[in-house]
């Protein structure tokens, strides 16, 4: 039987899609493209920023 792997976390996903996304800008001339992919770089920052933000909120409201 084949084992499963573990879950990875949101966070974990987030920051494995934003490096594999900054490894691909690194590669691409100025262009749509590359403006394209830094916004979806940022948008996985902020992504990151509002879960962090949201987290402790969660949390707090599980414990009750």
């Amino acid at each position: 039987m084949r084992k499963r792997s573990e879950p990875h976390t949101f966070e974990q996903r987030l920051d494995a899609q934003r490096l594999r996304l900054e490894h691909e800008l690194s590669r691409l001339p100025d262009g749509r493209e590359r403006d394209s992919v830094a916004a979806r770089i940022e948008q996985l920052q902020t992504a990151a920023a509002m879960h962090d933000f949201l987290m402790p909120r969660e949390a707090a409201a599980a414990s009750r």
